[in-house]
């Protein structure tokens, strides 16, 4: 199904069933009782069907599929990279990323050091990605301006796909984690875990505390959301909005790695993205992981709203 043709159903499917709420069961004439309330139910279903059918869209793609895909496997590589090293040196897992010395004792440092892994590139990268194509690619395929006829709407349209751009933010961090829990697994022991401040806690509070690591990865990633939802208004390039978006992400770590920076750095918003390993202490540290959400939360009002702004003033029509 072709992107226009996923609209046109999904709108189809609400516009009928917002006329069905809002008819007489026999006449079609509006139901006298609660025209309000009516209205309202219209609108949410109208708002339901087109969430639904840019979810169909984004997931259906096989750039979407591609970048899971890769997302999966990293944590395949990383697993087995380990386990390979440590047959032949039991020392060498030492040399790495965070937690990557504590795989070979619990595959449950598995799921962090995937994500300690992606986190930093992967995971923006292929949101940045989705984002990017939210809007510049209904402008590329001349689909924009049908979606943006009543009852559609540009507000509505715009909150759409942002949710559903933070859908892909959770769904891609949870394949990251799935596919390491699994081959932590399968390659490594599994049991109670000992946290980086020393004490031991039971596997099932180690999994709720890697549920939670996922979350906070996700959350995360909901100011390089808003980031390319924003790009992806100014062009109707859906390839520029995506180098773009993901430009600025390297652009923005470089210059957290510059130590002459360091007054503008906790501004920068990857700059508390390692604060999930506050997660693996007790009692748990909640400050750079609250400040981490602020941030986050004030990068997607600023650009979501600038977004905003460009796509309620854009001409469609040319």
């Amino acid at each position: 199904m072709s992107r226009a043709e996923a609209h046109t159903t999904a709108d189809a499917a609400a516009g009928a069933g917002a006329q069905t709420a809002g008819t007489g069961p026999a006449t079609g004439e509006p139901a006298s009782a609660t025209t309000p309330s009516a209205s309202r139910a219209a609108r949410a279903l109208r708002s339901l069907g087109l969430f639904r059918g840019e979810l169909r869209i984004v997931f259906r793609r096989w750039r979407t599929a591609a970048l899971l895909g890769v997302l999966a496997a990293i944590p395949v590589l990383v697993g087995a990279a380990v386990k390979l090293q440590t047959r032949g040196d039991r020392q060498g897992a030492g040399d790495g990323p965070a937690f990557i010395a504590d795989v070979t004792n619990n595959g449950l440092f598995l799921v962090f050091t995937s994500l300690a892994v992606t986190l930093p590139f992967f995971l923006p990268m292929a949101v940045g990605v989705v984002a990017g194509d939210s809007v510049a690619g209904e402008a590329n395929a001349g689909t924009l301006r049908y979606l943006l006829v009543a009852p559609a709407g540009r507000t509505r349209l715009l909150l759409t796909k942002y949710a559903c751009v933070l859908v892909f933010c959770a769904a891609a961090t949870l394949v990251v984690s799935l596919a390491a829990l699994v081959t932590g697994a399968a390659l490594f022991p599994f049991g109670d875990i000992t946290l980086i401040s020393g004490q031991t806690v039971s596997l099932g509070d180690g999994l709720l505390r890697a549920l939670a690591i996922a979350g906070t990865v996700a959350v995360s990633l909901v100011g390089v959301a808003a980031l390319g939802l924003f790009v992806s208004t100014l062009t109707d390039s859906a390839i520029a909005a995506m180098a773009t978006t993901v430009g600025v992400l390297l652009t923005v770590q470089i210059l957290g790695a510059v130590p002459q920076l360091h007054a503008v750095q906790p501004y920068l918003f990857p700059h508390y993205w390692m604060s999930f390993a506050d997660l693996l202490r007790a009692p748990v540290v909640g400050g750079a992981i609250a400040r981490n959400a602020g941030l986050q939360a004030l990068y997607a009002a600023v650009f979501v709203s600038a977004a905003w702004a460009r796509l309620t003033t854009r001409d469609v029509t040319a």
